[in-house]
């Protein structure tokens, strides 16, 4: 298998309602090299909704994926030619996500019992684009949850030539278990991806799910190809100023805490004058964490929270908090 572009070692998982422009841009001005990901994004409103707000990123964030969920070859062959021509660095079939709403569009997690279709899908893409087709799925779904399962997954859909296989390291439950509570309840079972990277060494192989430092990441390096972080980079963004060094052996960004603010101001005021009736509240939300565990951090979360309540408040209000935080 010759993969169309290297395996970067560390992504951060797509996450919805996290994994926004907004976020991006802080995580890129941590990290120059992390994988980033949108949120996922349906192929039908790709194909029929507002593309343009959909699909929106500052040139900074790149390298971006497309996060797409879906299970028609022939829309995801569409969508897949539209990431490209909209310059992402690569796109992601999502076949882990739980929820009652990808279930009922049969997509998301309960293609695991699909291999066949996710191989015509990705194969679609392939077929039509450029860049990496990857493919994000779970360790397995209800009783279909044994490694040979998982294992008989990736191997259909190794067929296709997928470019990576990023593997949450928790089954899903379909019925029973809510999206958040498919998160945390079912075990994390990592030996089974380090011993899908031994079965299938030449596939790119990812690990995801309840890693929470850099260290843990470097240790996971040992055994596959890439390490996905979720909610601990949502949780505290400045674990990924030292990702450069410490993952891909570079050099990291030197900008101090008054440069970031800065920047991340001068993002909000461009995105403000961008579209009418936008709010600070948005940009906000992936800042709150920023700076967790630091002296004054609690003040900067209040501080900020109390102004994003105002919809008059604007992108000064970023400064005001860091003014109050040091204080």
């Amino acid at each position: 298998m010759n993969p169309r572009a290297p395996t970067p070692p560390l992504s951060i998982a797509p996450m919805m309602q996290r994994t926004d422009t907004h976020f991006r841009m802080l995580a890129r001005l941590l990290s120059r090299h992390t994988l980033l990901y949108t949120e996922m994004v349906t192929t039908w409103a790709i194909l029929r909704g507002p593309t343009d707000q959909l699909l929106a990123y500052d040139p900074i964030e790149h390298p971006i994926s497309l996060q797409v969920g879906g299970d028609d070859p022939v829309q995801l062959a569409q969508c897949a030619q539209i990431a490209e021509d909209r310059g992402f660095d690569e796109i992601n079939i999502n076949v882990g996500c739980p929820s009652d709403r990808v279930q009922s569009g049969r997509f998301g997690a309960s293609l695991m019992a699909r291999p066949e279709r996710v191989a015509e899908a990705v194969s679609a893409m392939r077929a039509v684009c450029s860049i990496p087709v990857t493919v994000k799925h779970r360790i397995g779904i209800d009783d279909l949850d044994r490694y040979e399962d998982m294992a008989n997954f990736v191997s259909v859909v190794s067929q296709s030539e997928a470019d990576r296989f990023s593997v949450h390291a928790r089954k899903a439950w379909l019925q029973g278990l809510s999206p958040k509570e498919n998160r945390n309840i079912p075990p994390l079972r990592y030996s089974e991806v380090h011993r899908l990277k031994q079965d299938f060494p030449h596939l790119p192989i990812e690990i995801n799910g309840g890693i929470r430092t850099l260290a843990e990441a470097q240790d996971h390096l040992q055994k596959v190809d890439a390490v996905m972080i979720g909610r601990a980079a949502w949780d505290d963004p400045m674990m990924l100023r030292q990702a450069d060094s410490q993952i891909f052996g570079e050099t990291d960004p030197d900008l101090s805490d008054a440069e970031l603010i800065q920047i991340m101001t001068d993002h909000a005021a461009k995105w403000m004058e961008a579209g009418e009736g936008r709010r600070m509240i948005t940009v906000v939300r992936p800042l709150l964490q920023l700076f967790w565990g630091q002296p004054g951090a609690r003040k900067w979360r209040r501080t900020l929270s109390r102004a994003a309540q105002d919809k008059n408040a604007g992108p000064d209000m970023i400064g005001e908090a860091w003014k109050a935080m040091k204080s």
